[in-house]
């Protein structure tokens, strides 16, 4: 077995079964999932520029299919990871990565669909910690975030063994944390710590520098339009020095990012996951010792800082973990 993979396991049509549903800017993933958390089948579809309305029948006929090849009365609840701000009280979902979705009603949708079985959606850096909490490196904590580097950036916070959602669902945005002054218009769409550390912003960083640099004659000088932060890392390993410089800034501002959710939250472990960590897992060390500068300094020497262990599927079992917890009462304690 490939490491990050997971046993497929057999079963019987008898089974209970809980349907999870990850959704990202570009692909759906839908899994199968017993109470105790075994995934037991798992599908992935690209969106291939599916906007609006076309995205949620996606997803219904997604739903459909499964409850369906399952047999209807196997599945006994559905979750759902949505890439932004799910609206609890409306029942829709902000998802800037994705056209028409400014107030999407989700909720409505599925249970067009799916009226006989129950529903929780969640945002995916929620779904991310969760997932973690249940079956991942934030097994037995009260207290831990998980910090999602990806296109964007994210921060799904357990606080006393609940999820923190703020007054408007909208905690853990902290790509809009602010880090480095004067402010920069371009900080308005995203904010400042995206803007400086997240792929995108690795990447567009990147091209400024080349664009700054036109002697630069090291391992990124083609194709300058197609770089990605993977690339960068890549040749950060290789000694690049427009490489170098780009990633030891992130370096130095994720250990900032760190450090100040470490003074405000005092968790037992912060969890780097997204799709820069990844490759990004080697800067752990030098990120915590950035973050020492910076920290609470009791709260930072209690702090464990490591790599997400559920990696790519960390939201499909936090979604999982919605599902199983809609037939028990709403707390993560079992």
């Amino acid at each position: 077995m490939l490491a990050g993979e997971f046993p497929v396991i057999l079963y019987s049509a008898v089974l209970m079964c809980f349907l999870a549903i990850d959704l990202g800017g570009t692909k759906l993933a839908v899994a199968v999932f017993t109470h105790n958390g075994d995934l037991l089948r798992k599908e992935k579809t690209m969106l291939d520029k599916r906007e609006g309305a076309e995205v949620g029948q996606l997803i219904a006929s997604q739903i459909e299919k499964f409850i369906r090849e399952e047999k209807e009365e196997i599945i006994q609840s559905i979750g759902i990871s949505i890439p932004g701000i799910y609206h609890t009280r409306e029942g829709t979902v902000w998802a800037p990565n994705i056209g028409g979705w400014n107030n999407y009603p989700l909720l409505k949708e599925v249970q067009a669909i799916a009226a006989h079985i129950p529903v929780s959606i969640e945002s995916d850096r929620s779904c991310y910690i969760l997932g973690e909490w249940w079956k991942g490196a934030a097994k037995n904590c009260t207290d831990a975030i998980f910090l999602a580097v990806g296109t964007g950036i994210g921060a799904g916070i357990l606080t006393g063994g609940n999820i923190l959602r703020g007054a408007n669902d909208i905690a853990g945005a902290i790509g809009w944390m602010a880090l480095q002054q004067p402010f920069d218009p371009q900080y308005v769409d995203c904010g400042c710590l995206e803007t400086i550390a997240s792929g995108e912003g690795i990447a567009k960083f990147t091209r400024k520098l080349l664009l700054q640099n036109p002697d630069y004659k090291g391992l990124l000088k083609n194709a300058p339009q197609l770089l990605t932060a993977i690339d960068v890392i890549d040749a950060y390993d290789r000694g690049d020095t427009i490489s170098v410089q780009v990633v030891d800034r992130c370096i130095e501002i994720w250990g900032m990012a760190i450090a100040n959710l470490v003074s405000l939250f005092n968790p037992q472990k912060i969890i780097l996951g997204g799709g820069v960590f990844g490759p990004a897992v080697k800067f752990i060390p030098a990120i915590y010792k950035e973050a020492m500068k910076w920290a609470q300094p009791i709260s930072m020497g209690q702090v464990v800082i490591e790599a997400s262990v559920l990696g790519a599927d960390a939201g499909l079992f936090g979604a999982a973990y919605l599902a199983v917890q809609n037939l028990k009462p709403k707390s993560i304690h079992e």
